[in-house]
């Protein structure tokens, strides 16, 4: 089955997983936020299967950017709809394999992707 590997193309982490299942010969398609977008049927697929905390990015760039307010609601509408209107708030990457979604590229990951 082929993963569908979704993030930004200049992320490390990114970089990082494109190449490892590469080199494991795992076939993979690659969805770009930037070019491809994220659709609001993705997104809440995704939170079905991992909590808000785990697929928000509070740590990154995006996330610092946003206003004082944004950051204090953590209303799960509002958190949804800031990573609709910027994907780069995602934990990348996030990988969808035979119905299982995982977030980041632990070796935890690597491990499902791999199976």
């Amino acid at each position: 089955m082929t993963v569908t590997l979704y993030g930004i193309p200049n992320c490390d982490t990114v970089k990082k997983a494109r190449k490892w299942l590469d080199a494991q010969g795992i076939d993979h398609v690659f969805h770009d936020f930037r070019k491809d977008g994220l659709d609001a049927q993705k997104l809440a697929y995704w939170l079905a299967h991992v909590d808000m905390d785990v697929l928000l990015n509070r740590r990154g760039t995006s996330w610092r950017k946003l206003s004082d307010t944004d950051k204090a609601n953590n209303d799960v509408a509002h958190l949804t709809a800031l990573m609709l209107d910027n994907p780069t708030l995602v934990k990348r990457p996030v990988c969808e394999k035979d119905g299982t979604v995982t977030v980041g590229f632990t070796a935890q990951v690597q491990d499902i992707l791999a199976g």
